[in-house]
């Protein structure tokens, strides 16, 4: 069994920062990408930035700049340092494991951005 578990959301002013954590815990083994995602109210869940195995990292465009995907060195946690924050960020984030081709998916955070 594999928990994925967030932390680190909460509420911010616009320009401000926040930094989500995620970890992947119980049968873990070989994490192919890690990732965070995130749902607005009424949107589609859309990819904010992944990190794989070997360190390749992948941003959306609109957090290009701004936010900064990082992990631990045992692989099973990750990181998102977002800066320049702005009322369109305001969602849940999701974290997704990547492992023996199963996803895994955390509960979510929130994140909420006052303008």
């Amino acid at each position: 069994q594999v928990q994925v578990v967030e932390s680190g959301g909460g509420l911010v002013q616009a320009g401000g920062s926040l930094r989500l954590s995620c970890t992947a815990s119980g049968r873990i083994f070989r994490i192919n990408v890690m990732g965070w995602y995130r749902q607005a109210s009424g949107k589609q869940r859309e990819l904010v930035a992944s990190i794989t195995r070997g360190a390749i990292t992948n941003y959306a465009d609109f957090v290009k700049g701004r936010f900064t995907i990082s992990r631990d060195n045992r692989g099973n946690t990750v990181y998102l340092q977002m800066n320049n924050l702005n009322a369109e960020d305001t969602a849940v984030y999701y974290c997704l494991t990547t492992m023996n081709y199963k996803d895994y998916w955390g509960q979510g955070t929130q994140v909420t951005v006052s303008s």
